[in-house]
């Protein structure tokens, strides 16, 4: 497997598990045509996850020229590269939910329009017509995940309302809630997401799927105080999470969930971990991994 690496980060999951010593790295920024193009064709990588992005909402917001380099100039700049190297048969683009931006009617269908508005939705929405672009303009075998949110271990991004519950519960404290937990998301954990993308990159043997886009999700909405009182279930922890906020956060959307019927019956693909069952499995990676960051070292 090559991957390319602008940046080492030793706590990340992919170093500090050893991940990265069954890999072959190579050194490219996302937006590097040179880099991508030759690291494609030396390797003779025959199939491309494009998942590099920004992907925080409010970072977006805060940066969106930034954001739009990452996500949206290293989309095209992916989809070039492998089309010069050639060779590449298969190509997953990962778009998002968000890309549909704000509708009356849930859940999101894949022919809903693309009304997005904030940066990091208009970012995904991009990315997403590039990668169909490349399908239909020039025969290239590209499809398209619309994912709903992914969590599970590994993700050590404390922003996120998994990652900081988790990291509170570890903890025995409160988890905050920085909305009043009305905000209503789809969440999907980490192994079903694999076997998602795994599904898509089969499914484009059949030139009939190329330019695809495909709704990835559990198909229903939970709210951000209903995940949180989850969280606090599944870790047996007699805790009340702190409701800090007041509406949606700025930026952000209040209701999303994607409909995932076409990929369960054109593809297959169902997933396997309820809410609950994925939360569980998250946890004792947390669990886990903060309570060894802070044993003492011992000398």
């Amino acid at each position: 497997m090559v991957v390319p690496v602008r940046d080492v980060d030793p706590r990340a999951r992919f170093f500090a598990e050893g991940i990265d010593r069954r890999c072959e790295l190579v050194a490219a920024d996302v937006t590097d045509y040179d880099a991508l193009r030759d690291a494609i064709a030396e390797h003779g990588v025959d199939a491309v996850f494009h998942l590099a992005a920004q992907p925080i909402v409010g970072i977006a917001n805060r940066a969106p020229h930034s954001t739009w380099e990452s996500n949206i100039r290293g989309t095209y700049v992916v989809l070039e590269a492998c089309r010069a190297a050639g060779g590449v048969e298969r190509v997953v683009v990962a778009s998002s939910d968000h890309a549909y931006g704000d509708h009356d009617e849930m859940p999101y269908r894949e022919d809903y329009s693309f009304d997005a508005i904030y940066p990091y939705d208009v970012s995904k929405a991009c990315a997403d017509l590039i990668a169909r672009c490349y399908a239909a303009s020039y025969g290239m075998p590209v499809a398209v995940s619309r994912m709903a949110n992914t969590y599970g271990g590994g993700d050590l991004n404390w922003s996120r309302i998994v990652p900081d519950t988790m990291r509170a519960l570890v903890a025995s404290e409160r988890p905050v809630i920085r909305s009043d937990g009305s905000p209503e998301r789809d969440y999907l954990y980490v192994a079903d997401a694999i076997d998602a993308y795994l599904a898509i990159a089969r499914s484009l043997d059949d030139p009939a799927f190329h330019g695809r886009a495909w709704n990835v999700g559990l198909g229903k909405g939970i709210s951000a105080l209903e995940l949180v009182r989850t969280m606090i279930s599944v870790c047996g922890k007699d805790l009340e999470p702190e409701v800090r906020g007041t509406g949606s956060p700025g930026g952000e959307i209040d209701i999303q969930y994607v409909d995932p019927t076409a990929i369960r019956d054109e593809l297959g693909w169902a997933p396997a971990y309820d809410v609950a069952r994925g939360l569980e499995e998250a946890y004792r990676w947390y669990e886990a991994h903060l309570s060894a960051a802070a044993e003492p070292v011992r000398g």
